[in-house]
């Protein structure tokens, strides 16, 4: 005989928030003004509460974790080695609590304001971006700015990046990436040079010329980019000699020591100039960008957003192609 079901339903699932997020939230702020502080007298007066209610509070989040998250002695109080683990967990969170609020009070409190942390690979930000930070804080002086310079890739989360300067766009659906110039790849030689040992007429003639490669923030030496026959190609020529630095690759080029691949918006004047000499200019890779980098958010804060867009005016205003300009190839 079939049997009846049940009319009585298992219980529905807790609702997180209800269930661990509000129940701990005031355990959680009195943690961190805590670890903060270094001690629950001074985390009170932070937060404007008794130290026995910031001690009940951090109380109530370990029984909740069934872990102790400080040393406590009549002198000190310390994180131990759980509540550093918590403490570094839970930063992320709150860093990003703070940005929405700072976001908001943007939206509504007028002109820009706030801090800027900007960073880009140390060619093109010494090259074109330092020099454009004077003239953006004078239109915006409420808006504070920090430039790091780092060729490794930006981690715009874990360094709190607002905006970021690289080549080649992010394979990341979270980061919004604007074109602000092509870049443009130019194998380069001092007149001098071209005089004494004449200039690469094909691609493999590279190897009977004094190279000066680059290493990368990775550790590895980048190749050099061509574009024969309609096909990309890469070719890691002998080194004469080889820098971490594009500035240094680009002195000794200058200096005659040999010929290098540089990004067109490094070498676009000394090329105009005449103090270098342009070659394989026919065998020039694809376009692989500059671009503006910043994280996809459905309200931009104002910071941002105009700093983007003064930064796109500025430098697409600078003629720092060359290519597309070239008449042929030059003859030493």
């Amino acid at each position: 005989m079939q049997t009846e079901k049940s009319s009585h339903f298992a219980p529905a699932a807790a609702d997180p928030l209800a269930g661990s997020f509000v129940t701990s939230y005031a355990g959680v702020v009195a943690f961190l003004a805590v670890a903060d502080e270094g001690s629950f007298s001074r985390a009170g007066d932070r937060l404007g509460i008794g130290r026995s209610a910031v001690s009940r509070s951090v109380q109530k989040l370990e029984a909740q974790l069934e872990t102790r998250l400080f040393h406590r002695t009549t002198r000190s109080t310390s994180l131990t080695r759980e509540g550093e683990l918590f403490y570094e967990n839970c930063q992320p969170g709150v860093e990003r609590i703070v940005q929405a609020l700072e976001d908001m009070r943007e939206l509504h409190n007028g002109p820009p304001r706030g801090h800027l942390r900007i960073h880009s690979g140390s060619g093109f930000g010494r090259k074109i971006i330092a020099p454009l930070l004077q003239n953006f804080h004078a239109q915006y002086p409420d808006i504070t700015l920090e430039l790091l310079l780092d060729d490794h890739p930006a981690d715009f989360t874990a360094n709190r990046i607002d905006v970021s300067f690289r080549d080649g766009r992010m394979e990341d659906s979270d980061i919004v990436a604007r074109q602000l110039i092509p870049m443009q790849m130019i194998v380069c030689a001092s007149r001098p040079y071209a005089e004494a040992c004449g200039l690469p007429r094909h691609v493999d003639d590279l190897a009977h010329h004094r190279c000066i490669n680059f290493r990368s923030a990775s550790g590895r030496i980048r190749e050099w980019e061509f574009k024969i026959d309609g096909y990309a190609q890469k070719r890691l020529p002998a080194a004469q000699h080889t820098f971490n630095d594009l500035d240094l690759v680009l002195e000794s080029v200058l200096q005659g020591e040999g010929i290098a691949q540089l990004p067109a918006y490094l070498v676009c004047d000394l090329l105009r100039g005449g103090r270098l000499l342009a070659c394989l200019a026919q065998h020039a890779p694809d376009d692989g960008g500059h671009y503006v980098c910043y994280l996809s958010r459905k309200q931009l804060p104002a910071r941002i957003r105009v700093f983007v867009d003064y930064v796109i005016e500025q430098v697409r205003a600078q003629d720092l192609q060359y290519l597309t300009t070239m008449a042929g190839e030059p003859t030493a």
